[in-house]
């Protein structure tokens, strides 16, 4: 068995600590020793369901203890994972589901009749797996079923560059893409996170950020590798989140602003919270106002973190450390505007501003950020285009718009043209686009995000409409939520006869659209 794979974490962790508690979910306790044998038998269930080394088994649902076994066992059995968003519309997943030839997938209560659904939708999807204690349908595997011990083989040595997983982000092109991640991928960013952030095994570290986005799952290996202990819940509750920080002896955490803003909101009726255990916080996915960040550094007397990332890379791109953010909350000079930046490159990455033609720009001037490590995805599953486009020379291009200072630490400028960040998740505006495309009443329509104090950012959209035929921002909201994910559903629309601004070119000028919002929002107090 290869050093390189992703058993590596788990096996050091039974080796050195088989007796101390490795996951609590919804108060049941396992052990690293327990652990282990329920992720090795995962794999052998997976043997006994035909599925292929490389196979692609899939999972839908909230966090739990089958959500994290799936993620320490599917790839250390030589299979490929691909984790599911359960926001995502039936139609959203059943193009996932056929584009990856998904063969087995794990779904919870809430997501079993839409598994049911696609099952009978994507030819290459044999099989349920019911993740319950209870009983468990007929037409399913139970999951406690599949992680019975059983007799079998050794896992199967794989290679460091084997597929671990595929995870799907938006599409520029109005579909997502898959990103392919090898068990060397995963790895790198494990070691990184490990260095930035120093995991002990006495830390105890709350999942409460889904596990199918990058945030949820980018401290899985680094806390297995050092043998921590993982408390799992299922989704976010900000009451819920406090009463398991104080229950559980929370250590560490991570959150994306909008969690931090209802975690605070919450304190507010739980005053008597101490938190004492608490001596780590991270925060990551989508940018954070400097209100909010104030508001933290006041509340919480612990470390306070800054991440940013990609799925493309694995993710962990820089850090605005602890330091920084005491420093700069001071009001040192340097730090306290570094507290405005996404920090500084981690130990083991690269990150780059760079011209239009490739070329490395100077402090102050603003380009794309470019990304290289061990830690950059392989490509995208079956786009190679749009993979050549996205690597070059062993650089990731982010499509992110930033300029560095004279330390090298890396500060925003712009995202994505077309890509809004909403509450954590990404929403490309091509999508919500076309599906309010499809409402006859729509000629054209521009969306983009506007300033929101609790999401970040809301999904906002401009429409034209046909003059002959009337309809309502409610009714077009309607339409599109049996179309795409409700995140992604516009919040607010503005309707329009006359067309909307465009370029030379034709293309639509969403930078004037955009504006008054943001200038709006920049003069509040």
């Amino acid at each position: 068995m290869s050093e390189g794979d992703l058993s590596w974490p788990l096996r050091r962790a039974v080796g050195l600590h088989a007796d101390s508690v490795a996951v609590v979910d919804q108060g049941r306790a396992v052990t690293y020793a327990e652990l282990s044998e329920r992720v090795t038998a995962l794999g052998r269930g997976l043997d006994e369901l035909s599925v292929e080394a490389g196979g692609r088994v899939g999972y839908l649902g909230v966090n739990s203890l089958a959500h994290l076994e799936c993620w320490l066992g599917v790839p250390a059995a030589g299979r490929t994972l691909v984790d599911l968003n359960f926001r995502l519309t039936e139609a959203e997943l059943a193009f996932i589901v056929d584009d990856c030839e998904l063969e087995v997938l794990v779904v919870d209560s809430a997501g079993l009749e839409i598994g049911r659904s696609l099952r009978l939708a994507c030819p290459t999807l044999r099989e349920l797996v019911r993740d319950t204690s209870g009983a468990c349908p007929a037409d399913c595997v139970p999951y406690e079923q599949l992680v019975a011990d059983r007799p079998g083989d050794s896992p199967p040595a794989l290679n460091p560059a084997d597929l671990a997983a595929i995870s799907y982000t938006g599409g520029t092109t109005g579909k997502p893409k898959g990103v392919m991640l090898s068990h060397a991928n995963l790895l790198a960013n494990a070691r990184h996170n490990l260095i930035a952030t120093g995991h002990r095994p006495s830390d105890r570290w709350l999942h409460v950020c889904p596990m199918f986005h990058v945030a949820g799952t980018a401290n899985v290996f680094a806390c297995t590798w050092a043998g921590g202990r993982h408390v799992v819940l299922p989704r976010f509750d900000a009451h819920d989140v406090l009463r398991a920080i104080d229950r559980e002896a929370i250590t560490h955490t991570v959150l994306v602003p909008t969690m931090l803003a209802m975690l605070l909101e919450q304190l507010e009726a739980e005053p008597d919270r101490s938190l004492r255990s608490l001596r780590h916080i991270q925060y990551a996915a989508s940018p954070i106002s400097p209100e909010l960040q104030r508001r933290v550094l006041e509340r919480f007397d612990c470390e306070i973190v800054q991440f940013y990332g990609m799925t493309e890379a694995a993710p962990t791109v820089t850090c605005c450390t602890a330091e920084d953010h005491r420093r700069g909350f001071a009001q040192d000079p340097v730090r306290a505007r570094r507290l405005r930046s996404i920090g500084a490159p981690v130990v083991g990455v690269e990150a780059e501003v760079r011209g239009p033609a490739g070329q490395a720009m100077p402090a102050g001037e603003v380009g794309e950020i470019w990304v290289r490590g061990p830690n950059v995805m392989l490509g995208y599953w079956k786009r190679p285009d749009a993979t050549r486009e996205a690597i070059v020379d062993g650089w990731y291009r982010s499509g992110d718009v930033a300029y560095a200072d004279e330390d090298g630490y890396l500060y925003l400028v712009d995202r994505l043209k077309d890509m809004i960040i909403t509450g954590g998740e990404n929403v490309y505006s091509i999508e919500v686009e076309s599906a309010l495309a499809e409402h006859e009443a729509v000629r054209e329509a521009a969306v983009f995000g506007v300033p929101d104090p609790r999401w970040g950012e809301a999904v906002h959209a401009v429409v034209m409409v046909n003059e002959d035929r009337a309809v309502t921002e409610g009714e077009l909201i309607a339409h599109c939520r049996g179309r795409i994910g409700g995140y992604k559903v516009p919040r607010t629309i503005d309707l329009r006869t006359e067309p909307l601004p465009k370029s030379g070119a034709g293309k639509v000028l969403k930078s004037r659209l955009r504006e008054p919002f943001w200038a709006a929002a920049a003069q509040k107090p």
